[in-house]
């Protein structure tokens, strides 16, 4: 069986084609980063619009790197949610006229399933298992049964920890995206010798719930305090300082990068392990663009060793958004042998199960 997958939920089109046996012929990724630098973070209204006009392309692109036609097609996966609608409905609408036109099945797949489900592209976690989504749109935290069996227990409260590192970014003048900048900027730091320390929010309130909002204000407060904002016409008159910069930004700003990316971790961690003890559990699966980080890696390597866990993380090319995560989590759906649904509808937001 060969299932054609499309991602379109934020701002990478991404077309791939599977096999029920989770082998991965192509994934093909095209990324928007150059479109949205200049404003932060993503505006919807530029994703949507340059879906429409890369979603043809990605789609010829992974068939003729899995060295297939549209006639060797056996079924199509989609992203139905969650997302930007605009950005999904361009996904969906396109998918729907292949199913309708070649005449095979269709099935819409959730976005978090997809990302949990990537731990399975070159990898065979154990059930049952503590899972983790951590990217710039989610970060949430499950029990995972089985296949089909994902019990939400926690969740953000307000920013997601990727969008927390963008936001942050931007207050520090490190461009976008923010995380890859953080922790490139952050490696200049020993951990050691870190000057700052940042509040760790929610870390041992007895949940599996995070919060990063205040957090990235605690950055905001101290970034004032230092006056070291990178752009001269962000002011704020008649704030007293707490602090007085010895040194410039220079020697500032890596720290709190640094001291910034230490706490969101330390959170994550501390997050993880609770759910492993409380559940019982021996395996850890993390994914989503944060998951990418190489220091965030290190550390749940580490801590997965220190109490005998296994830690599975995908590749860093499975962990940012891609259609091969959404191919592996369809096939359960057509080897069950599902109709397809055209009435199927963007879902903004839509939670596991």
């Amino acid at each position: 069986m060969h299932i054609l997958a499309i991602e379109t939920s934020c701002d990478e089109t991404a077309a791939a084609v599977v096999k029920e046996d989770r082998n991965v012929l192509s994934n093909v990724v095209v990324s928007q980063i150059q479109d949205h630098a200049p404003f932060g973070g993503v505006v919807p209204e530029i994703a949507s619009r340059r879906h429409i006009e890369l979603i043809r392309p990605t789609v010829d692109w992974s068939l003729e790197e899995a060295a297939i036609s549209l006639e060797d097609l056996d079924g199509i996966a989609v992203t139905q949610g969650p997302g930007l609608v605009g950005a999904l409905l361009v996904g969906i609408s396109f998918a729907k006229g292949l199913s309708y036109g070649l005449g095979i099945p269709l099935c819409g797949i959730n976005h978090l399933e997809g990302h949990l489900n990537a731990a399975w592209i070159e990898n065979d976690p154990r059930y049952p298992h503590i899972g983790m989504v951590i990217s710039g749109g989610h970060t949430s935290i499950y029990n995972v049964e089985g296949p089909g069996r994902i019990v939400e227990i926690g969740h953000t409260l307000d920013d997601a920890a990727g969008e927390a590192f963008d936001k942050v970014s931007k207050l520090l003048g490190l461009g976008y995206p923010g995380g890859i900048e953080i922790e490139r900027i952050s490696r200049e730091i020993d951990a050691d010798s870190s000057e700052i320390v940042l509040p760790r929010p929610m870390i041992s309130d007895n949940s599996y719930n995070f919060s990063f909002s205040g957090l990235k204000t605690a950055v905001l407060k101290l970034v004032m305090e230092l006056d070291i904002f990178p752009d001269k016409g962000l002011r704020f008159s008649g704030l007293p300082k707490a602090m007085a910069p010895k040194r410039g930004k220079e020697h500032y700003i890596p720290q709190i990068a640094h001291a910034f990316q230490e706490a969101v971790f330390d959170v994550l961690e501390a997050k993880a392990l609770k759910a492993l003890k409380d559940f019982e559990a021996k395996s850890l699966v993390v994914t989503g663009g944060v998951a990418s980080n190489s220091r965030l890696r290190n550390r749940l390597a580490l801590m997965s060793k220190a109490h005998g866990v296994d830690l599975v993380i995908p590749d860093k090319s499975f962990c940012t958004d891609n259609a091969a995560m959404i191919g592996i989590a369809s096939i359960r759906c057509f080897t069950e042998g599902r109709l397809p649904d055209f009435s199927m509808n963007a879902l903004s937001r839509w939670q596991i199960p």
